[in-house]
């Protein structure tokens, strides 16, 4: 199986912070989640593996699904629970009946940042027009991270919001490349973005070339 089966992603979120439950409650389509509650997020390719394992996900234990997407290539799925054990519980008996570890998902890598100090009324505007989380105001510091595989971007999201006093605006976990867009003042942004770097680097996998 796993020379047929591509873990792009496996990551585990342990408690889910205030304002990123919020954002994931305004685009998810299944179950909702709430602050404080454990997920875990599994992206994989072919796209289509996604509807068995999120079966077997949710049969497991009582996590609930929040997302079950396929796009052009690549499967992805949530789960969540108030119980820490129960999210780790179906995560293990996936990669069980996959015969995967933890250790075959792809690593993250960083494929770029951006500070943006003083932000222009007119590009606020912009990026206000599809944003599904806070309005970015003219005069804040813009922080965008970009990441591959694209799901990891909600570990990063959540533990950057975990270190730092910021705003959410938007997040993009579908397809190739992940993408989170925080605001804030500048130093807060910085450390927002020193947080996210630090979690997605302590992460173990396949090096794979985006």
């Amino acid at each position: 199986m796993a020379s047929e089966f591509s873990l792009r992603c496996y990551c585990y979120l342990n408690r889910m912070q205030p304002q990123y439950a919020a954002f994931v409650g305004t685009v998810t389509q299944g179950d909702l989640p709430t602050e404080g509650m454990a997920s875990l997020y599994i992206e994989m390719a072919p796209g289509n593996e996604v509807f068995r394992t999120v079966d077997i996900a949710v049969k497991a234990t009582e996590a609930k699904p929040g997302a079950q997407i396929v796009e052009r290539e690549f499967g992805m799925f949530e789960i969540h629970s108030p119980r820490q054990a129960a999210v780790l519980e179906s995560g293990r008996i996936v990669l069980e009946r996959l015969g995967l570890n933890i250790e075959d998902r792809i690593r993250p890598q960083i494929a770029s940042t951006q500070l943006i100090t003083n932000v222009d009324p007119y590009q606020a505007q912009l990026l206000n027009r599809f944003r599904r989380g806070s309005m970015l105001v003219p005069g804040q510091t813009l922080l965008v991270v970009e990441c591959y595989p694209a799901a990891y971007i909600n570990f990063a999201c959540n533990e950057a919001e975990k270190k730092a006093s910021i705003n959410i605006v938007h997040v993009s976990s579908v397809g190739r490349f992940g993408r989170m867009w925080l605001s804030g003042t500048e130093s807060e942004a910085r450390t927002a973005r020193d947080a996210a770097i630090q979690s997605l680097e302590s992460l173990e996998g396949v090096v794979e070339k985006y």
